[in-house]
């Protein structure tokens, strides 16, 4: 807002005090045409609301193009999610279909650990037979990529419990081996001495290999279907030597343009129409920011002619409330939505022409676009005071509920480490910092509660005793004090905008043909008062005047 100020303020300087042709009716004709909304403007100047009119084409547009983006990578993300559940059905011995916390299986005994390295092997030989989906190996030159088997472990060691006595180096190396599917016969029994496991002194198993596949589920939309590498990993992890060895299998799916295709149908024809398509959304998002950063530039304008004219006729200078009234912070969410639209366009077009594959990236600039658009329709209901009192509170109470935050993010945080460092080994929602504060934002709006406060282990009476303590004391101060506290301040804005106690504003004042601004000498006693006042927030006393910023 400062730098805004200084900028009227130095247009200003560069100019000559001559005296402005526009009178002040004219002034205040063009300062009331540039707050009326649309429709106001139609009637009073027979001007078509073109900025309405893009703007609700594009909300249409940019719906639709959501909405379509959101079907196909429902498909994507689906495809993924059920190749990685089938791989860990068929690679994973004794798979239940569910993974136990955040691994896939847990073994506990030597043998389980061999027959478990063994089923991988045989299971990744005889894969083209097994799999039902169109999956297969991947090749590279006509060649088969081999399956790599690494194991890391500790150069040296020897470990006696029963002495209490060990002797390790800490340096550890990794040993690999590569497997062709066709040779999986004689591979075991030529490297039969590569799974001779010395169990104290290994760390991890590393099973890595690539399949590809075709996502052909895409063809019932009428769109190409991608062609992806999977990356396959399976992990035997023993780093914590505890007895139970946890296995982790986990995929990295990137999709491609299939090289050699032929399909019938209408699939090929309707992509070129999608393409078409966002061409459109890109030339109404160009159009729209072009739109709004006219009105920018007009707004400026506007306040250039009004400051001077307070300037030579009341000798005062325009205050920061009024001078937000131009600002149209409006304008300024639509630019960055149009810009994030185009930006996510031109992504979507990318992954139709298959050069590209970043899904997330696209959805997360057209998700955040839509959600600026429709956001930006509450402007137009500004418009009407009673549709405007969100907006007006919510304004109001910013500045308070900022502060508030401020000091009740210190109480949070002082719990949330509190929380980690004390109950994080006895309860699974306290093992890490980011589960802790999600945690507790769930109690402070009364969810999940007593699952809470039962999980907790007795297993330690005075860790139990003080989970009690910090629990009660936490719900109790946030949502009994600090959450009602942060209503009652959201209440009393609300309240305010309700009794409309605001004096008004010199421009408020201009606008209804008032004359009695108060006149002061530069760097004066008065100045610094009359600016004081003129600050104060306006809320209009009847529905026909209502500024929107």
């Amino acid at each position: 807002m400062e730098l805004f100020s200084r900028y009227v303020e130095e247009s200003e300087s560069e100019r000559t005090m001559t005296p402005d042709p526009m009178t002040e009716q004219t002034l205040r004709d063009d300062l009331k045409y540039y707050f009326m909304s649309p429709c106001e403007k139609y009637r009073a100047r027979r001007q078509l609301p073109w900025k309405l009119g893009v703007q609700i084409l594009k909300i249409m547009m940019i719906t639709t193009q959501l909405v379509v983006f959101g079907l196909n990578n429902q498909l994507v993300v689906s495809y993924k999610e059920e190749n990685l559940m089938a791989f860990k059905s068929l690679f994973l011995k004794g798979y239940s279909g569910v993974d136990e916390d955040d691994y896939s299986l847990a073994l506990y005994s030597k043998q389980s650990v061999y027959e478990n390295l063994q089923y991988v092997v045989d299971q990744y030989a005889q894969f083209k037979q097994l799999s039902v989906g169109p999956v297969s190996y991947a090749e590279e030159d006509g060649e088969v990529l081999p399956m790599v088997i690494c194991k890391e472990y500790y150069k040296r060691g020897s470990v006696e419990p029963s002495d209490e006595s060990f002797d390790i180096d800490a340096q550890t190396e990794t040993v690999c081996l590569t497997l062709d599917p066709k040779s999986a016969a004689t591979w075991r029994k030529d490297n039969s001495s590569f799974f001779e496991l010395d169990f104290y002194r290994l760390v991890n198993i590393e099973i890595t290999f690539h399949l590809k596949g075709i996502n052909l589920q895409t063809v019932r939309s009428h769109e190409l279907p991608d062609c992806y590498t999977f990356d396959v990993m399976i992990l035997f992890d023993n780093q914590c030597h505890s007895g139970k060895m946890k296995i982790f299998l986990d995929i990295a799916a990137v999709s491609s343009a299939c090289k050699n295709w032929k399909i019938s149908g209408t699939a090929q024809k309707n992509t070129h129409y999608l393409l078409i398509f966002d061409g459109f959304v890109i030339i109404i998002c160009l159009t729209s920011a072009v739109l709004c950063t006219r009105s920018i530039v007009l707004a400026v304008k506007l306040l250039q002619r009004f400051s001077r004219f307070f300037a030579e006729n009341y000798s005062r200078k325009v205050c920061e409330e009024d001078q937000r009234e131009f600002l149209n912070g409006w304008y300024v969410l639509v630019i960055i939505s149009d810009v994030m639209a185009i930006v996510g366009s031109i992504l979507k077009m990318e992954i139709q022409a298959k050069n590209l594959t970043s899904y997330d990236v696209c959805s997360i600039f057209l998700g955040t676009s839509t959600l600026m658009v429709w956001v930006g329709v509450i402007r137009y209901l500004g418009y009407f005071q009673k549709y405007n009192v969100l907006i007006l509170t919510m304004r109001a109470a910013f500045p308070k509920v900022l502060r508030f935050c401020c000091c009740a993010g210190m109480i949070y945080l002082g719990y949330t480490f509190c929380g980690w460092i004390v109950l994080g080994p006895y309860h699974e929602k306290f093992e890490g910092l980011s589960r802790v504060a999600e945690c507790l934002f769930s109690l402070v709006n009364g969810d999940d509660m007593f699952p809470t406060f039962a999980e907790f282990q007795q297993k330690n009476a005075l860790v139990w005793l003080f989970s009690r303590v910090y629990l009660y004391s936490f719900i109790s101060l946030f949502i009994y004090m600090v959450l009602s506290l942060f209503i009652a301040l959201i209440t009393d804005s609300y309240e305010t905008i309700k009794r409309h106690d605001f004096p008004m504003t010199d421009l408020r004042k201009f606008l209804n043909e008032q004359k009695d601004f108060l006149h002061y000498e530069e760097n004066s006693e008065s100045e610094l008062e009359g600016s004081t006042f003129c600050c104060c927030r306006r809320i209009p006393k009847d529905d026909a005047v209502v500024l929107i910023s």
